[in-house]
C-alpha cells in the first residue's frame, strides 16, 4: 500500500494504492480482509471510520442467535432444505439463499477455530435451538454478545496477519465511472489541518461491509456509533434492492438493547408518564380487559419480538403498535422489573399454556419481575447495571426501534453489487427479504464476505481503472468545495440531523402512511437541493456529521421512494411493516387511530422491487425472485471444472444477473 499526494486547483489529497478496500471493521469486514489474506491477496486494506464502532460490536440481544445448518441430534437436515427455509422469507433471491445454506457450516466452524465459544455437548455436537421462521434447531449462541466476540476474533486474526488498517477514516464518496468502481474518497476524521482532511483510495475493488443505513432512524437499537453508507452507494451506481424491509422492534433507549427473550417472560410492569415523570398510568389496560390476555401478549414478545403485522389482530405485535402510540402523545414508556403488573392481581394458572408452562417449567412462577428474571437468567441484569442501569432501583426507557434491514444493496451471488468492483456484505447487502429466522443476518454476513473474496482473488487482480484520475478530480473539487460552502461560526447541522431522524421515525418507521411519506420524502428533497446553502458546519466534529447528514438524506430518499413506489403498485402491509390504507383496509381494534386501518400483503409470491438513481430521479424496477438453482452435482463433472476454475465464475462482471429482466416504473 504505497501513498502520494494527489492535487486538483487548491485542494489535495493523500492517496493510497491498493487492490482492494474493505470499508468497516464489524463481523463481515473482517471476515473479508482475513479471506483475502487467506487467499493470497494481501495487497488489501482495512478503511474502518472507527475501528472499535459499529453495530456487529456494539450490540445484541438476550441470546444473539447465529443461524447456521443443523449440527446436532437425529433430525433431518440439508443444504438444499436450509435454502428453501430462507428462500421462503419472500422476496429472497434462490442464489443468494443456497450460498447462504452452503456455506453456513464452514463459517460456522471457522469461528469456532478462531476461539468463538459455541455450546457443544460431550460428543462434540453444536447442539441448537429453534428461532422465529425456523423449522429446524439450526439456531445457536454464545449469549447476548455473539456477535462481538465474532468481531473481536476475527479482528485479533487480521491483526496476526499484519493487514493494513486506515482508522478513523470516513468514506464520503465512492467513486465509480460507467458502471465500474475505481476508488473512494475519504475524510481523515482526526486531521488537525485542511491540508490533511481528504484521503484517496485508489482500488479496483471496494468491500462495502458499512452495516445498514442506521443514521437514518431516531428510534433506534443500533448504537450510536453505527451510521451506515448506503446513500453513497446508491449514488455510484449500485441498485438497491427490498429497501422497504426493515425489522422493528422494542428497545431500550439508553443504552440502546433489545427488550426480548428473558426481558419479557417475567412479566415485567409496563407504564409510562408524560415528559416530565409525572401521570403514571398502566397504558396497556386501556387497551385490554383481561390482563391475563395483556400478560400472555407480553410473554410472547420474548421470541416474537420483531413487529410483525400478521401479529396485530390476534397476536403480541398489538403491545409494540400501543407502545408506539404512547411515544406519538409526547410519553415516555418504561418496562419496570421492581413490582409486579396490575398491582399483582394476576394467577399464573390463567395465562396462556405456552406463557404459563414455560413460567412452571423455569420455577419462575413466583415474587416481582426482577426477582424472576434473577432466577432465569442473572446476566441480562447485569448487563444493564454494566450499562448504569440499576433494574433493581429504575425503571427501563423503551420505544419501537429500528433493528435490522432486511433489504439494501443488490447482489449477486458472489456478493458483487451492479457496479462492476464493488461488493456489498453484512446488513449493506440485501441478501434477506421480507421475514428471515432469527440469526440468518450474522451467518449472511460471514458467507457473503467469504464469497466476495473467494471471487477478488480468483478474479479481480490488478489496479484501479484509468478512470480514477478524472473521477478522483471532480469528487475532491466536489466535497472539498462543499467543506468550504458550509463553514460556518455557528453550526446547524446537528439539530438537521435530528429534526430528519425524528422525521424518518414518524413516517418511515414501523407505521407507515402514504401521505406522510410523500410529504417528507418532498422535504429531503428539497433540502438535498439546497444542501451547501442550508447546512452549516462550525468545527471538524460538524464537518463529519455534514458529510454523514449527506448520505443519510440520500438515503432517505431512496427508501422513501421505494415505500412510495410499492403502496403505487399495490403493495400492502407485511412483515415488519404497517402501511395505512383506508380504502381496502380494516381496523382490527375499534379503539386504535385510523392510522391503524390496514391490509395484510397476501401475494403468494411477491416481487422484488429494485432501485437505483438516475439523472437525478429515482427509478425503480420489479422482478420475480431468482429461483434456488439447480445444478449439475454428478460428482465427476464438478470435480473437473474445479480444478479449472474453481468454480468461480462470472467473470468481468457477468455474475450480475438480470440485467434486462425487469419491469421498469
Amino acid at each position: 500500500m504505497e501513498n502520494e499526494i494527489f492535487r486538483i486547483g487548491k485542494y489535495t489529497a493523500r492517496v493510497y494504492r491498493c487492490n482492494t478496500a474493505v470499508v468497516g471493521s464489524g463481523a463481515a469486514g473482517f471476515n473479508a480482509a482475513d479471506r483475502l489474506w487467506q487467499l493470497g491477496q494481501r495487497d488489501i486494506v482495512l478503511v474502518p471510520e472507527n475501528r472499535v464502532g459499529g453495530t456487529s460490536r456494539n450490540t445484541g440481544s438476550d441470546k444473539q442467535t447465529y443461524y447456521k445448518l443443523t449440527l446436532s441430534g437425529g433430525d433431518p437436515d440439508s443444504v438444499r432444505e436450509m435454502a428453501q427455509t430462507l428462500y421462503e422469507g419472500k422476496c429472497v433471491d434462490g442464489d443468494i439463499a443456497l450460498c447462504e445454506a452452503a456455506l453456513s457450516t464452514q463459517c460456522f466452524l471457522k469461528l469456532v477455530e478462531l476461539g468463538v465459544p459455541f455450546p457443544r455437548n460431550r460428543y462434540g455436537e453444536y447442539i441448537g435451538y429453534k428461532t422465529d421462521h425456523d423449522p429446524r434447531r439450526r439456531a445457536t449462541s454464545v449469549g447476548p454478545y455473539t456477535s462481538k466476540q465474532m468481531t473481536e476474533s476475527l479482528e485479533a486474526a487480521v491483526q496476526a496477519k499484519g493487514v493494513p488498517m486506515l482508522d478513523k477514516t470516513q468514506v464520503i464518496k465512492v467513486l465509480s465511472e460507467n458502471g465500474t468502481v475505481c476508488g473512494l474518497l475519504c475524510l481523515n476524521v482526526t486531521a488537525q489541518s485542511e491540508d490533511e482532511r481528504f484521503v484517496l483510495i485508489r482500488c479496483k475493488n471496494v468491500v462495502y461491509a458499512t452495516g445498514g443505513p442506521a443514521g437514518m432512524y431516531a428510534d433506534s437499537v443500533y448504537p450510536f456509533s453505527q451510521y451506515g453508507a448506503t446513500g453513497l452507494a446508491l449514488e455510484a451506481g449500485a441498485k438497491g434492492k427490498n429497501l422497504t424491509e426493515w425489522q422493528y422492534g422494542l428497545a431500550s433507549v439508553a443504552p440502546r438493547w433489545n427488550v426480548s427473550g428473558t426481558y419479557m417472560q417475567v412479566l415485567p410492569r409496563v407504564y409510562s408518564t408524560a415528559a416530565d415523570g409525572s401521570d403514571e398510568k398502566e397504558f396497556l389496560m386501556e387497551f385490554f380487559t383481561d390482563a391475563h390476555d395483556i400478560l400472555s401478549k407480553l410473554f410472547l414478545k420474548c421470541y416474537q419480538w420483531p413487529f410483525d403485522v400478521r401479529k396485530v389482530a390476534n397476536g403480541s405485535s398489538i403491545i409494540d403498535i400501543l407502545v408506539y402510540l404512547e411515544s406519538c402523545k409526547g410519553r415516555k414508556v418504561y418496562l419496570d422489573y421492581r413490582t409486579n403488573p396490575v398491582g399483582g392481581a394476576f394467577d399464573y394458572k390463567a395465562l396462556l399454556p405456552e406463557a404459563r408452562e414455560y413460567l412452571e417449567k423455569a420455577g419462575a412462577c413466583f415474587g416481582t419481575p426482577i426477582e424472576r428474571l434473577a432466577h432465569m437468567n442473572k446476566p441480562a441484569i447485569d448487563f444493564y447495571r454494566d450499562k448504569g442501569v440499576d433494574l433493581y432501583t429504575q425503571p427501563l426507557e423503551i420505544a419501537l426501534c429500528a433493528q435490522h434491514n432486511n433489504g439494501g444493496l443488490g447482489i449477486d451471488c458472489w456478493w458483487q453489487t451492479s457496479v462492476k468492483g464493488l461488493f456489498a456484505v453484512g446488513e449493506a447487502a440485501a441478501s434477506h427479504g421480507v421475514y428471515r429466522p432469527g440469526g440468518t443476518a450474522l451467518n449472511a454476513g460471514q458467507v457473503g464476505s467469504t464469497r466476495a473474496a473467494q471471487y477478488i482473488a480468483a478474479r479481480c487482480q490488478g489496479e484501479a481503472p484509468a478512470c480514477f484520475e478524472k473521477t478522483a478530480a471532480a469528487a475532491l473539487t466536489e466535497m472539498a468545495a462543499l467543506a468550504d460552502t458550509c463553514k460556518a461560526e455557528t453550526g446547524n447541522v446537528r439539530a438537521l440531523w435530528q429534526t430528519a431522524a425524528e422525521s424518518m421515525s414518524r413516517c418511515g418507521a414501523a407505521i407507515r402512511d402514504t401521505e406522510q411519506i410523500r410529504s417528507y420524502c418532498a422535504t429531503v428533497e428539497k433540502l438535498l437541493v439546497e444542501f451547501s446553502a442550508t447546512v452549516k458546519a462550525a468545527n471538524c466534529a460538524e464537518l463529519a456529521m455534514l458529510y454523514r447528514l449527506r448520505d443519510m438524506l440520500l438515503s432517505q430518499r431512496a427508501y422513501l421512494t421505494a415505500m412510495t413506489d410499492y403502496t403505487a403498485h399495490g403493495g400492502k402491509s407485511r412483515g415488519s411493516a404497517l402501511y395505512t390504507d383506508m380504502m381496502g383496509g380494516t381496523k382490527p381494534f375499534g379503539q386504535l387511530p385510523d392510522t391503524f386501518t390496514f391490509a395484510l400483503d397476501e401475494t403468494e409470491s411477491p416481487l422484488i422491487q429494485e432501485l437505483w438513481f438516475e439523472d437525478g430521479t429515482c427509478r425503480t424496477a420489479w422482478r420475480a425472485p431468482r429461483p434456488i438453482p439447480e445444478d449439475d452435482d454428478f460428482f465427476e463433472n464438478v470435480w473437473r471444472s474445479y480444478r479449472e476454475t474453481g468454480n468461480i465464475d462470472g467473470i468481468d462482471g457477468s455474475a450480475w444477473p438480470d440485467k434486462n429482466n425487469t419491469s421498469i416504473s
